[in-house]
């Protein structure tokens, strides 16, 4: 069993090998002198070569607290593993980090670099990755921002994969006709990234190898990956699982609008509204004396007159009671909106002044 301290002979961190004792002194000389990025990675090599089999992970706060957990050391091993089987990857392979190690994205580049042997080149983790560079890559992991900010440097990687939020469907549209094979992972911080991925274009996520997914009373996803995790992962997603190893993502349960005993899917309404509206939004349901809660829809922008036909693909009951306009979105550190966050202060009594 591959085991977590082992590195790859074809490992190679910015074109170079280094071995355990190497790698250790990078860490040192990245946490004292380097850029806030390498520090992220030198504390990450630290811990990830001490003799604790366990390390300690942040999670983004998309849609709650941010917090703390514990995972194996092995289980992201394992979970770098499947990663390698399920997209092919071979020792050598040229890969690119270009996410925040603070973060499990990041970490698992990393992690997939020393087990399975890629060369990974290490750099700053900015919203233009690739603009400067004429650089190939066998795979690479990017979030949607970086994504449509490279969409004229894509032809330069063989396979990427994209998480952290979900690929709209303008930007499905910009990668389909591309060379580059692009996925949308399924992951979290407590899955330690994917465990299932969908082709671009594609609708249903495949489950990568040793993973096994059931539903619960609610409808929402339950994972079981024995590899990865001791017990099984349960999520607020609402899910259609198709075969035993296939799924359709359908929407959050947490963020579920009750109006009138109507239950709206607000993942399903802005997919109906691609196109229709060129600013980031969402929508959600504030608290209503009549309704219990009313759909409302929220854009990143200064008040505006949308156009008469934005909501003609819209159900009746799809259309939004009310239209709020904010400057900017609070986000999470990783870049994912605060949507309850944004919804409570629009549906208190308190002035629409948002603060992060």
């Amino acid at each position: 069993m591959y085991t977590y301290k082992q590195i790859h002979k074809d490992f190679r961190l910015n074109g170079t090998f280094f071995t355990q004792e190497d790698l250790l002194q990078i860490g040192c000389n990245y946490i004292k002198d380097g850029k806030d990025f390498q520090k992220a990675l030198g504390k990450f090599i630290l811990d990830w070569f001490d003799n604790n089999p366990e390390i300690t992970l942040q999670t983004s706060g998309t849609t709650g607290t941010a917090k703390q957990i514990t995972v194996t050391k092995q289980a992201m091993v394992n979970s770098a593993l499947a990663t390698g089987s399920f997209f092919n990857l071979e020792p050598k392979d040229k890969a690119l980090c270009c996410l925040p190690v603070n973060f499990i994205a990041g970490k698992m580049m990393f992690v997939r670099a020393l087990v399975l042997g890629l060369d990974l080149d290490f750099i700053a983790p900015t919203a233009f990755p690739i603009k400067k560079s004429n650089k190939k890559y066998d795979f690479v992991a990017m979030s949607p921002m970086q994504v449509e900010n490279s969409i004229d440097k894509l032809h330069l990687i063989k396979k990427l994969i994209i998480g952290g939020s979900k690929v709209s469907n303008p930007l499905q549209e910009k990668l389909i006709p591309l060379a580059t094979q692009s996925y949308e992972t399924y992951a979290s911080t407590e899955t330690l990234t994917h465990i299932a991925a969908r082709q671009v274009g594609e609708e249903y996520f495949r489950l990568l190898p040793d993973i096994n997914i059931e539903l619960d009373p609610r409808g929402c996803l339950v994972i079981d990956a024995p590899r990865i995790s001791q017990q099984k992962i349960i999520t607020n997603d609402l899910v259609e699982i198709t075969s035993e190893n296939q799924f359709r993502w359908i929407g959050r349960i947490d963020n579920v609008v009750n109006s009138g005993g109507i239950k709206l899917s607000p993942e399903n309404i802005e997919t109906k509204l691609t196109n229709k509206i060129p600013y980031r939004f969402f929508v959600g349901g504030i608290p209503d004396v009549i309704l219990g809660e009313k759909l409302v829809l929220v854009i990143e922008a200064k008040n505006y007159s949308l156009h008469e036909n934005t909501f003609e693909k819209l159900d009746k009951y799809e259309k939004p009671k009310e239209i709020f306009f904010v400057p900017q979105f609070l986000e999470t550190e990783s870049g994912k909106i605060k949507r309850k966050k944004i919804i409570n202060y629009l549906g208190g009594s308190a002035p629409k002044v948002l603060k992060h």
